[in-house]
């Protein structure tokens, strides 16, 4: 700041300068006023002047009064001015200073509410001290508490500092900012030779970011000159640093619940992917629900649908020649492959039943009889491979009807399930074990065949009806051949027509065309199992007769 002088006080058109005119014309005195040097400032030059007397300013000559008795008098009270001048002059320069510092801080308040990353928080308070406080570098380190590590998320200006140097000199920062200090230093012989800063630095200056008692870190200014920084730089410094050291803490609160709530939010995902494939979300969606978590007991629905179930054959004789863990690997390798082709086809799992899988269809059974054909190719590549590695080869028995199915959760308030309760899934299940009695690996009711949008695209045979126990209504069984592989598929289709021929006159009980028949299929297919069950019928029919009221419709008198 520069100091009042004379000739400022005595201007052409100040006051001052009037006021003295006034004062010597009234009191008649003979004065000159001089500046330092020695330039009149007011008055005229006088060969007869006697006396001169010194207008100082803290201790420093401004000028001189030169005259009789009365120049002694209006030194004192110049120099009495230039103090109150003076005086002024740093009060207006304080009230500035205070202005500008509250601006500063207004405007960087300003910018740290418009974002919450703390990184960037850092970006801004460097940037802002560096420009507040004029420096030629600056750095911000934090203290990561879980770590035990200093980070650096914000550095700019001249390459002073070394960045690599802060993060291993963790013990000497623990000293100045991180120590809750905030000053200006002077002896800066240490981090130099640590290799901190240059050695072109010669003044630092360093501010502790705090949140109450805790410490987060310290803003860091270095500058080439000596005695670059004031107490007045130190205070704005400290004000900026507690600032940003509670937008940093609320930014990483912030991020701390966002980081908190997502991780649960993937917890709970998590845990809905696990629930989904304990109930799937076709039955959740089938009760009018979007989650497993908006269902509640007693909630159900009733649809029409298409039960499928499978079973593997024989699996009581295969289950005593492995360890249980061999036997949970080979159902797990079973139901692995059957999967994916019940979900291809737009069907779901209901239930894992051990050896067996039940599968609804809540679209067409068109869908159900995709889903069984796709299912028996799989079992004969799963076979392929089986016999490769030296294992018996597996055969499976599906059995499919359509009907009504109420779906719903029961149990208790403290165990919930997902339940289906319907004659149609007793009814799936009983022509699934049908497989075992016709020698089929693939039998569907005719309820489901009525359904089935273009039953032409299927190789089917008619075998007849069935009354199972404890039911009145006689039930139709047909049985789809389109999934055998290759060969086989070839041999059923070729004597397709002489099957459903030799049904007809085995219904007719025109046993002796019927033998003929299933004869010629067995001929051309020794292995149809399915010809060869009936053919034995119709000879024990052909040698015994039939039984009163025969109709050709098989009673199954166990379940």
């Amino acid at each position: 700041m520069a100091q009042p002088t004379l000739k400022s006080l005595l201007g052409k058109k100040s006051e001052t300068t009037a006021w003295l005119l006034t004062w010597t014309t009234m009191t008649k005195a003979a004065i000159v006023v001089e500046d330092s040097q020695h330039t009149i400032l007011f008055g005229t030059a006088s060969t007869d002047e006697a006396q001169t007397f010194p207008v100082t300013l803290e201790g420093e000559i401004s000028g001189y009064v030169k005259g009789d008795d009365q120049a002694a008098i209006m030194a004192s009270l110049l120099s009495l001015m230039l103090q109150k001048e003076s005086e002024k002059k740093k009060l207006g320069t304080e009230v500035l200073n205070l202005y500008q510092e509250l601006n500063v801080i207004y405007n960087f308040s300003e910018k740290l509410t418009e974002t919450i990353d703390p990184d960037v928080i850092a970006q801004l308070t460097l940037e802002q001290a560096i420009h507040s406080i004029p420096s030629n570098s600056g750095v911000i380190v934090l203290w990561d508490e879980e770590g035990r590590q200093l980070t650096i998320p914000a550095i700019a200006g001249e390459a002073l500092f070394n960045e690599e140097r802060l993060r291993t000199n963790s013990g000497i920062l623990l000293k100045i900012g991180l120590s809750g200090q905030s000053e200006i230093m002077s002896d800066l012989s240490v981090l130099i030779e640590k290799g901190i800063i240059q050695t072109d630095v010669h003044s630092l200056i360093y501010a502790a970011m705090k949140v109450k008692q805790r410490i987060l870190g310290a803003i860091i200014l270095a500058g080439k000159e000596a005695e670059q920084y004031s107490a007045a730089h130190l205070k704005l410094l400290v004000t900026l640093a507690l600032q940003s050291s509670t937008a940093i803490e609320s930014a990483t609160l912030y991020e701390k619940n966002i980081r908190e709530v997502r991780e649960r939010e993937e917890a709970i995902l998590r845990i809905h992917e696990v629930t989904k494939k304990f109930v799937p979300n076709e039955f959740i969606r089938l009760l009018g629900k979007e989650s497993l978590t908006d269902v509640k007991l007693g909630d159900q629905a009733e649809i029409i649908v298409t039960v499928l179930f499978t079973d593997i054959r024989d699996f009581t004789s295969l289950s005593e020649q492995m360890t249980p863990d061999e036997n949970f690997r080979f159902v797990s390798s079973f139901n692995e492959r059957l999967g994916p082709v019940i979900r291809s086809n737009h069907g779901f799992i209901n239930q894992y039943l051990g050896d067996s899988i039940m599968a609804i269809f809540p679209r067409h059974p068109d869908d159900a009889l995709n889903a069984a054909v796709g299912m028996q190719k799989a079992v004969f590549e799963l076979n392929l491979e089986r016999q490769s590695q030296g294992l018996p080869i597996i055969k499976a028995g599906i059995g499919m009807h359509t009907g009504p199915l109420i779906m719903g959760i029961t149990g208790d308030e403290h165990r919930l399930d997902a339940a289906t309760i319907s004659d149609t899934v007793n009814t799936a299940a009983r022509i699934e074990s049908l497989t075992k009695y016709y020698r089929s690996p693939l039998l569907i009711s005719g309820e489901t065949l009525e359904q089935i949008s273009s039953p032409d695209k299927y190789d089917l045979r008619h075998l007849g009806k069935v009354q199972l126990k404890g039911k009145y209504n006689l039930l139709s069984i047909i049985e789809c051949i389109n999934g055998y592989p290759g060969i086989e598929l070839k041999k059923k289709t070729t004597t397709l027509d002489s099957f459903n021929l030799s049904m007809t006159h085995y219904f007719n009980q025109e046993f002796e065309n019927a033998i003929q028949g299933f004869q010629s299929v067995l001929t051309t297919d020794p292995e149809d199992r399915t010809a060869a069950f009936f053919m034995d019928n119709a000879l024990k029919y052909l040698k015994n007769g039939v039984p009163e009221n025969w109709t050709g419709a098989e009673e199954m008198l166990s379940k």
